[in-house]
């Protein structure tokens, strides 16, 4: 499902020692070529249960306060069918069908017809047409990075209507939140099935495909490296930040809006989450750049399991907390509230910092000061596909000496201050910790499955020089 976006190797790497393209192991990039029966079953999992997860929280709230256990102890007792809980949600409506069409248009015209503005007057912002990594076939994509104006416009406008023009209500959002479900998912099926098809058919270039011979596989892990449409219009770059990324803080002020046109006024948790969870989408948007060489960018393909992803479990299971706020406002104690803050600030600090650290590294080549000292390295080589020899650097000093994947731990700890924010009454709000530490180990495994097979011995180097993953002393 959708991601937060992480830096693509543990590791940093020196970039005037690397040669891509051709040079890289088919196994350094994307997914599998062959699918061995676990993820098989793994695929088919996903496809069938996960639009049933969310709607499951989404109608939990709805329906039950935000109960996880409720509507199974109803139907379980015979207090409900299953039809009397489908007859009670929403369907679609052409309101929801109408918002949501103009929402997605809208997000495509500012991503395609306005060139960036920002990287002009906004002191240390990298904006506009940038370079991607390069991909398996050779080629060095260009984007138009314009992520932080098209949330700077939206979200002006948002504020320009609730104040000055009403156009609409504020709690537009939360007021057609089941009905915009089915529209996410309609277009989240459609661009995913239409990727699909665009790989086996149209794809922008052939020698970036990957086919398994499996079905279900290609279509949830995709087919294209970099699905795009003319020049510009990248499948996995605006989907991966627009509209699910931009709409993510705009949901959470409509919520808020609810809450106060509920109970009077805005709790001290709705706040929040609303800042912590503001001040994440904004460093996406600063450093949209940086995220060309993300995984998500780097890595994946593009199939349902992105396109999907990010239409629909990105924008409702990421948002649960504001969700559940609107049917709890929950008062925080001062001293409490405090910590969370705090605590949620310290995570961002450690991921945006561990993050700047290793992209610092890269770009100097590690001609650089890490907490005031040279950075310590681990030299290492690798073969590549035509048995050249190619050289890298591991970076080992700051937060990259403390733990192989510290950037992780930075995020999990904003990703519980969401949580606790909420108070404890229910597990709903926690569902994204609990996800997202999930997520986070599955990748720090893979990551480094990954550089064990290029690095060899290297690698046993730099794990015995930094020996733990996620958690010192721990993990």
């Amino acid at each position: 499902m959708a991601a937060k976006p992480q830096s693509n190797d543990p590791q940093t790497k020196s970039p005037g020692n690397i040669t891509f393209g051709k040079a890289a192991t088919q196994g350094q990039w994307g997914r599998a070529w062959e699918v061995d029966w676990f993820s098989l079953a793994s695929v088919i999992f996903l496809l069938l249960f996960a639009p049933f997860i969310v709607y499951y929280f989404i109608m939990a709230c709805d329906q039950y306060s935000c109960s996880l256990t409720a509507p199974l102890a109803d139907i379980v007792t015979g207090r409900a069918r299953l039809s009397d809980i489908w007859a009670k949600t929403p369907p679609v409506t052409t309101k929801a069908a109408q918002i949501y069409v103009a929402w997605v248009t809208f997000q495509v015209l500012l991503y395609m017809l306005l060139p960036d503005f920002c990287h002009k007057f906004l002191p240390g912002y990298v904006g506009g047409v940038q370079e991607g990594a390069m991909t398996p076939a050779g080629i060095v994509n260009k984007y138009e990075i314009n992520g932080l104006q098209a949330w700077l416009i939206t979200h002006l406008l948002w504020f320009v209507n609730c104040y000055l023009l009403a156009c609409f209500s504020p709690t537009v959002i939360f007021d057609n939140w089941i009905p915009l479900l089915w529209c996410a998912n309609i277009l989240g099926y459609a661009v995913s099935t239409f990727a699909m098809i665009k790989g086996y058919f149209f794809p922008t270039d052939a020698r970036d495909c990957k086919f398994t011979g499996n079905f279900f596989y290609n279509y949830m892990m995709g087919v294209e490296f970099n699905p795009r449409i003319g020049k510009w219009f990248d499948f996995k770059l605006f989907f991966n930040g627009r509209p699910g990324i931009v709409a993510w803080t705009l949901i959470n002020l409509s919520f808020a809006a609810k809450q106060q046109e509920l109970y009077g006024y805005v709790t001290n948790s709705m706040v929040l989450v609303n800042v912590l969870q503001a001040i994440y989408v904004l460093d996406f948007f600063w450093n949209e750049t940086w995220y060309l060489k993300t995984i998500d960018i780097c890595h994946d393909h593009f199939g349902w399991y992105l396109g999907w992803g990010d239409c629909v479990w990105l924008p409702y299971l990421y948002t649960l907390q504001g969700l559940y706020l609107v049917y709890h406002p929950v008062q925080l104690p001062t001293r409490y509230s405090l910590g969370v803050l705090l605590l949620g600030l310290l995570g961002y600090y450690i991921f945006r910092m561990a993050n700047h650290q290793k992209d610092l590294f890269r770009r100097t080549d590690g001609r650089c000061l890490i907490w005031g000292r040279k950075p310590k390295v681990i030299e290492c080589s690798f073969t590549s596909a035509d048995k050249q020899k190619h050289h890298s650097k591991l970076l080992v000093s700051g937060f990259w000496g403390v733990a192989r994947h510290f950037n992780y731990t930075g995020d999990l700890m904003g990703s519980l201050a969401y949580c606790l924010a909420c108070g404890g009454d229910h597990l709903l709000p926690y569902f994204y910790i609990i996800y997202m530490a999930v997520l986070l180990t599955h990748r720090c495994l893979r990551d480094e499955h990954r550089c064990a097979s290029k690095y060899g011995r290297d690698w046993e180097r730099y794990t015995a020089a930094v020996p733990y993953r996620l958690l010192p002393g721990i993990f």
